[in-house]
């Protein structure tokens, strides 16, 4: 009898193994596709904003966490269907069932492992995910663009920069040819008499150079206009040289509300907390609500979906084949994801809608456990 204990304990601890070990590569492989394509997009940091290939990476590495707490649900969904496929085609659960071993002791094993994902989603979409977004935000603000040169696109007017626009007819590794610039953000107010914050400058150039955040220039003009005065000033150069650090990309460098920290986030929105890491605004608690019902109820429709997934253990007591087959499960499964992720978007409007969404999980836990127990009675007692 201790044996049969030991045994049956021994196959479970292999079952969870299996399970979080199946779940883990199909995670990882749903996000690391997901996050090549984000990627690709984030190249536009060094080709329009030109940021460091190293600002690059470090960015495009800490979004992987926002991509991975994504793929959580389906992951887990996947995983356990996999699981389940698998034993049942080896007669894995034959053995077990003759054995001796009840079928709501499996049932209660896959729910022990959903609230594993709970647990492991929650850590993620509560601490680590916020915590590298923000990083990865922290670091466009601190780093600042490494180089103008790669901003600089033939023929076609750049507007990477706030208040800095740009063309150049040819560029020839870091030489220009026929230069257009126009800055009505006070960058290069420096090179202008007038110091008036009213003052737009332009500047026509035969050719220049450039060089990181500088620039020189070679025969051309200074058009400085007054939007208020309209007075119009003309200085002609033969050689210019203009520093470009002070320059702001457009790139949004403040933290969004998702990549804010879930505390500052509650805090906000319980009490209208002032000292926290951004502005607490009224307006902003709807958007506030909808994070963080996405950070800590969402994960408690994982146990949903193993219970879901559970009911391929059931035979129909008639034909003896499946009480539901995989394809079914998979639909059942894909709607509570479904239509988890679209109540959500509308819980922050309507209390009734965020009620509807807190009780939802909890309700189908429920209902589905005692469907099961009922169903697997049934099947001992026909048997």
């Amino acid at each position: 009898m201790h044996q049969n204990t030991m045994l049956q304990n021994k196959i479970y601890q292999n079952f969870i193994k299996e399970i979080i070990k199946t779940f883990f590569i199909i995670l990882f492989g749903l996000s690391i596709i997901a996050w090549t394509v984000r990627a690709v997009n984030f190249l536009d940091l060094i080709v329009e904003n030109g940021y460091s290939i190293s600002t690059y990476f470090q960015y495009s590495f800490l979004n992987l966490f926002g991509i991975l707490t994504k793929f959580i649900p389906l992951a887990f969904l996947i995983s356990l269907l996999i699981f389940i496929i698998k034993q049942i085609q080896e007669n894995e659960f034959i053995i077990l069932w003759v054995s001796g071993v009840k079928k709501i002791k499996v049932v209660n094993l896959f729910l022990i492992v959903s609230i594993l994902g709970v647990i492991f989603y929650l850590v993620f979409s509560t601490l680590l995910t916020p915590f590298a977004l923000n990083k990865s935000r922290g670091l466009l603000s601190k780093d600042g663009f490494n180089s103008f040169l790669p901003t600089i696109r033939v023929q076609q007017f750049s507007d990477s920069f706030k208040g800095f626009t740009f063309i150049v007819e040819k560029k020839i590794e870091n030489e220009i040819k026929n230069v257009f610039m126009y800055d009505k953000s006070n960058v290069l107010k420096s090179l202008t008499t007038n110091q008036s914050e009213n003052n737009t400058t332009t500047i026509v150039a035969e050719e220049g150079l450039v060089q990181e955040k500088k620039m020189i220039l070679f025969n051309g003009s200074i058009l400085t206009s007054n939007t208020e005065s309209l007075e119009n000033n003309i200085i002609k150069f033969q050689q210019l040289n203009i520093d470009l650090k002070n320059l702001q990309t457009d790139t949004i460098t403040s933290p969004k509300l998702q990549e804010t920290s879930t505390k500052d986030l509650a805090k906000c929105f319980l009490s209208n907390a002032q000292n926290i890491s951004f502005d607490c605004k009224e307006n902003s608690k709807k958007e506030i609500l909808t994070i963080l019902n996405r950070r800590i109820v969402l994960p408690f429709y994982i146990p949903v979906i193993a219970l879901l997934c559970s009911f391929l253990l059931i035979q129909n007591k008639k034909t003896g084949k499946k009480f539901i087959n995989q394809y079914s499960v998979f639909a059942l499964s894909f709607l509570v994801l479904l239509y988890a992720e679209l109540i959500i978007r509308y819980t922050g409007i309507s209390k009734v809608v965020s009620i509807i969404f807190l009780i939802t999980p909890f309700v189908l836990t429920l209902l589905a456990y005692l469907l099961l127990i009922l169903k697997i009675n049934r099947e001992s007692i026909t048997k």
